[in-house]
Parts: structure tokens; sequence; C-alpha cells
């Protein structure tokens, strides 16, 4: 386990790039199973879960030619099914949670697939119920070896194409149903699908390797399979993720940045609901600059009410913001009440905040309260330890502008979403070490 130790209080200043897509990078190669022509992927992030899903496809038979830091090329052709009941695969599939988007193309490919309970964030349940019932649905049938915590999973008659209403708008659930419909028999359609930016790639994707897929963007899929799918070429978007990362650590350190290449058409209502928390943008192309403000004061609803932000699924603000919102609203001048509506352990590191001195009121496991500091009071330097990818890197950004020396251990949860954020980081100005 590594440790950053952050020398807070320091403007920023300069131009930073996000990387590719975390959540895209990971549906994508496992859609690469769904073939046995090559599929090279470029703007790939180099990060601890997408390195570790492309070792396991290495271990599953798939050719991997890795042409640079940010581009691979898969071949899927010789797959080895033997490899799923190994040890290694399933200590490896344990330990990541999207490694359960390898069972809609193996289904679809090769009739079965074997599965450990995924692991990944420990931010509260994550049902599996949205991928399970739509395999189901297309004719999977799934028997849990309980001894070993895993699923066994046979399609003897192979897929065939139906009608669907998902449960919950889940994105890799779409994306998994997806995948196993385009190589099902006959016409499947999917009502209440994720229609996130990243499901609109792979569909896209999956198109240019010969599917059929209608309403593309929207919430209603009709999909007619096919008998195969051939190779393509795909790039990744920048991660939204990032980039709402890098809006809020400028306005918290009071910073100048440019963010270069960040997918403005891509980020949905992302800059808006920073610009509701009186943070100032302006657009350059495709690059958003976020300028030095000395202050940053929330918007009230019309009524005069308290702002409110909360996450919902797309086109709705993505959870996976909302740790970030809430540190940056410790320095604004109002208050804000933040949602998580849709993981009930997402918001157990505000304490952590409220050791460095801020000012949150955590109403219940999804509602926190914070009431802006307006920097007149500096968070203080503390030891602290990152619980999850998106809390860690809001502890990060707090770090970053509080007064005095912090510590973050257990940063290997960043780095499984952030590639080289310490080198990145420090680019900009920033003192941060990693030990």
């Amino acid at each position: 386990m590594g440790s950053f130790i952050i020398s807070g209080g320091n403007t920023l200043g300069g131009t930073i790039k996000p990387q590719g897509a975390k959540n895209e990078a990971l549906q994508i190669l496992c859609a690469c199973l769904l073939t046995e022509e090559t599929i090279h992927i470029s703007n790939l992030p180099d990060i601890v879960d997408v390195n570790n899903l492309i070792g396991l496809l290495d271990g599953l038979g798939v050719e991997v030619k890795q042409t640079s830091r940010s581009e691979v090329s898969l071949t899927a052709k010789d797959i080895q099914l033997d490899y799923l009941k190994s040890d290694a695969f399933i200590r490896r599939a344990a330990s990541l949670r999207g490694s359960i988007m390898i069972l809609g193309p193996l289904l679809a490919r090769f009739r079965k697939a074997y599965l450990p309970h995924p692991g990944g964030d420990k931010i509260g349940r994550r049902r599996l119920d949205t991928h399970f019932i739509g395999l189901q649905k297309l004719g999977a049938r799934f028997n849990e070896d309980s001894q070993n915590k895993c699923y066994d999973i046979t399609a003897p008659h192979g897929l065939a194409g139906t009608y669907m209403l998902l449960d919950e708008a889940s994105v890799t659930g779409t994306a998994n149903i997806i995948m196993a419909a385009v190589l099902a028999s006959g016409t499947t359609t999917i009502f209440n699908a994720a229609c996130e930016p990243y499901i609109v790639q792979l569909c896209q994707m999956l198109e240019r390797m010969g599917a059929q897929i209608q309403g593309i963007g929207s919430n209603l899929l009709s999909i007619t399979g096919v008998e195969n799918l051939g190779g393509t070429s795909h790039r990744l978007l920048s991660d939204m993720i990032e980039v709402g990362s890098f809006i809020g650590m400028a306005a918290m350190t009071r910073s100048s940045i440019r963010i270069a290449e960040a997918g403005i058409n891509s980020l949905g209502m992302i800059p808006q609901v920073f610009q509701k928390l009186g943070i100032k943008l302006q657009f350059d192309g495709d690059d958003i600059i976020v300028p030095q403000q000395d202050s940053y004061q929330v918007e009230t609803f019309m009524d005069g009410g308290i702002m409110t932000i909360a996450d919902a699924p797309w086109p709705g603000f993505t959870p996976d913001l909302i740790s970030i919102v809430l540190v940056v609203a410790t320095q604004a001048k109002g208050t804000v009440l933040i949602h998580q509506k849709m993981f009930e352990s997402r918001l157990f590191f505000v304490d952590k905040l409220i050791d460095m001195g801020a000012q949150i009121i955590l109403c219940d496991p999804h509602r926190a309260n914070v009431i802006g500091l307006n920097h007149a009071h500096t968070l203080k330097g503390i030891r602290m330890s990152s619980p999850d990818i998106r809390a860690g890197v809001a502890l990060l950004i707090a770090a970053l502008s509080a007064k005095g020396e912090s510590i973050i251990d257990n940063i290997d949860q960043i780095d499984r979403g952030y590639q080289f954020i310490d080198k990145r980081l420090q680019s900009l100005g920033a003192k941060i070490e990693r030990i």
C-alpha cells in the first residue's frame, strides 16, 4: 500500500489533459471477445483496473499487442475457456468489478461463462440483478457455486432476442445485455436502457463491427442479432470524471487551469452543476478554462431555497462526481444539500473532511448538508485513508487546498482510476510525493 504526502495551500497553474474514460474502457475491452478479428483501441488510460482487465483477457487467450501506453490491439481468436475456472482467473476477476462484462460476450459467442462474485469499490450495495435478469431473458441459465462464490452460466440453446424492461438503467448492465444481444437470434428490445455517452460509444463501435442497433442515444434500443462481427478501431472519450475533478481542484485551490480536449459535447450537465456552485468556466474549442477565483458563491433556487445537488441516471448528474462536488462546496460561499441517491456508503468519507475543519452535517447515509467556509477558514492537513476511487480524489483535492501537510494512505484505490495522478499534478505546481 502506498501513500501520498501533500503540502497544501499552493496555487496551481497550467494545462492538463484528461485520460481516456475508465468506465468506457472496461466495456470496450470486453467487447473484443465478440469477434475473432482484431480490435484496435486508442486513448486507453494506463490505470490499475484497465491493466488488470487486459491481463484477464490475456489469460483467456486473447492476443494482446500493446503498441503504446494508450494503445492496444486485441485479437480474441483462440479463447481458452478452461482458464475461467483457474485460480488465477478467479483471483483476478474477483478483484475487478468490470470483469462482469465478459459475461455477455462469452455467452453470445461460446454459450457459457464462469465468473466469481466481482469486486470493486465498497460504496454500498451494487446489485447485479440487471445483468442476470437481462441475460436470463435472452436464454442464459445461472447456477451459483456457493462454495467457490462463483456463477456458472450457460446458454445451451444459444441466446434469442426478446423484449425486456430493465429494473434500473444500469450502465454496465445495459452494456452486458447489448453485447449479448448483438449475436443473439432475432430482435432484442431494451426499454429503460442506460444512455450514457459510454453506451453510445459502445453501440457505435459494435455497428462498425457489423451489429444492427437502432435507438442509439435513447433509453429504447432495438438490436437485431447477426451471425458474426468483424474488427474495428475505436478511440475512447476523455474521462468526464477527471474533467469534473480538475474543475473542482482549480476552484478549491483558487487556481487558473486549462483542461485540454475535455470532450465538452459529452459532458452533459457536469459544467452546469459546477456553475451552480459559482465556479466560472470558459470554453475554447474543446478546452475548458477555469479562471482563478478568490470566491465562488452558490446559487439558490428561484424561490430562495437552498441549492440541492443530486445524482441521477444520464442525462442526470453522474454519481461519480458527488464526492468531488461535496468537497468543492466546503469552500463555497453558501450552503448546499448533497443528495447521493444511488450508493448508501459513498458519503462516509465526510468525517475526514470534518476533521480537516469542514462544516458538514451528515443527515443520513444519502444526504449531507455542507455549509461553505468561503475560504475564510482554510482546511487543515491531516492523515487519512482513501476509501474508494472517487472519495480518494476528493480527499486529495481537499489536501491540495488545506494548510499544512496531509498524508493519504491506501492510494491503490486512487491508482485504480487515475493514471499517474501525482506526476500530472506536479506538472501544475502541486507539492505531492508518493511514498
